[in-house]
């Protein structure tokens, strides 16, 4: 059984063909359904992300099959051979293994650490499952992989330290305000990354939540989600001075808040601290808030350096999350193997096993008939070393014929192990007739 990963991701496609190839979960079953048809797939999960797709399959063996996927994957998406070759990846067996457990612990994300991949992985296991029958080796992969990405995650700094432009301004208010469960937090916007800032918000258990965008509904959707309460964009200068923390990333080409507004809400809160986090390019608030007296002001700047430091301690942590893959990737394979022998074992085992309760079924059969017991007995034994041993002579034989010196010894040695070649004839008494 050969293990197969194959994909595209942000580092190998751009985002055209990576929009070609990104499966819904719906669609899996009869994407899966028309692989195993086309192909030597036997099994398999597919992961599709924003920012890859990969597909990880178990398969009878590797002959043909990167051509029969290519040819599924260029039907299938309708892509053109020459567009998807250049920027596929593949990974055999122990690399397939290596490259999952690397995914799963964020060292191939575009964010170096994040954790939401491992959701997603666990996702896409979860929903392939009830449309096959899973490989055993493919499923103890996945299964591995998510344990090695929490010891990853327990034993190393990889996700400590936030990456994100919303995760880092969250992590600055609560350094500045230490607990979020006493503030108010005013988000201005409501694209992608004022609803990451409102997740962790929420997660952290802010005391109360305001939402403000230019398109009302839109604030109002995202505040449903997060139990906020949802202001009109105009309503920002009277309604400033109710917010401890202001987050603000809209694409205003003009500062949406200005010094004057400041003034005004600071008087209302009887000078009591605020801090603006600015995330806008152009920026949203002008810089001249800096300069007021209880104010904290912060850019995307800041928060990029912040990000710069965080990110230099997660690559520090790069190596040893490398390390911990590296051990756990060869004991999961070490693993393999041993099923695999012992399963070669097994069936070497059943097939001598058939071979001796055949000839010894017809041995006795011809000792029923009458014929001659000791004859039959040194038939049966003939005939059984002959069949027993027939395989590794004839492996000895054409080993010699091609000059394989290093298989001729391989075998030599096997049987040297087995005993055989060092027997003794044991001595037997003279039988005396009665």
């Amino acid at each position: 059984m050969t293990l197969l990963a194959l994909g595209v991701n942000h580092k190998t496609a751009a985002v055209a063909l990576r929009e070609k190839m990104s499966f819904l979960p719906d669609s899996f079953e009869q994407a899966f359904h028309h692989l195993i048809q086309t192909t030597l797939v036997k099994s398999g999960v597919f992961l599709s992300t924003c920012n890859r797709t990969e597909f990880y399959l178990s398969a009878q063996n590797q002959s043909g099959l990167e051509k029969k996927l290519i040819q599924w994957l260029c039907e299938y998406c309708h892509l053109k051979p020459e567009e998807l070759i250049k920027s596929l990846y593949w990974h055999y067996d122990d690399q397939a293994v290596e490259h999952l457990m690397r995914v799963a612990s964020g060292l191939d994300s575009l964010i170096l650490g994040e954790p939401q991949i491992l959701g997603q992985i666990k996702k896409a296991f979860t929903q392939s499952q009830p449309h096959q029958i899973m490989c055993r080796d493919l499923k103890r992969l996945f299964q591995k992989s998510f344990s090695v990405a929490k010891r990853v995650r327990t034993e190393t700094d990889i996700g400590v330290h936030a990456v994100s432009f919303a995760f880092a301004a969250c992590s600055l208010a609560r350094q500045i305000f230490e607990s979020l469960s006493e503030v108010t937090v005013l988000l201005i916007g409501a694209g992608e990354t004022i609803e990451l800032m409102a997740r962790h918000l929420f997660k952290h258990k802010v005391k109360r939540l305001i939402i403000a965008n230019r398109t009302f509904e839109k604030a109002l959707c995202l505040g449903n989600d997060f139990g906020a309460d949802v202001i009109r964009f105009e309503e920002i200068p009277s309604r400033l001075y109710e917010a401890d923390i202001t987050m603000s990333s809209t694409a205003s080409q003009l500062p949406v808040i200005d010094k004057n507004m400041i003034k005004q809400a600071l008087k209302k809160r009887r000078n009591q601290p605020m801090l603006f986090i600015d995330i806008a390019v152009p920026r949203d608030i002008e810089p001249e808030v800096g300069h007021v007296p209880n104010v904290y002001l912060y850019n995307i700047d800041d928060l990029q350096s912040i990000i710069e430091r965080h990110l230099s301690h997660r690559k520090r942590a790069v190596f040893k999350a490398e390390s911990i893959i590296k051990e756990e990737s060869l004991n999961f394979i070490s693993w393999v193997r041993s099923q695999s022998s012992s399963e070669m074992i097994r069936e070497y085992r059943s097939k001598a096993d058939q071979i001796r309760i055949a000839l010894t079924e017809k041995a006795l059969a011809a000792i029923k008939k009458g014929d001659n017991l000791e004859k039959t007995l040194y038939e049966l034994t003939h005939k059984l070393t002959n069949q027993l041993i027939h395989a590794p002579t004839s492996s000895l034989k054409k080993a010699a014929l091609d000059g394989d010196i290093e298989r001729f010894k391989f075998l030599h040695e096997s049987l040297e192990h087995s005993g055989l070649l060092h027997f003794k004839k044991q001595a037997t008494k003279k039988r005396h007739p009665n």
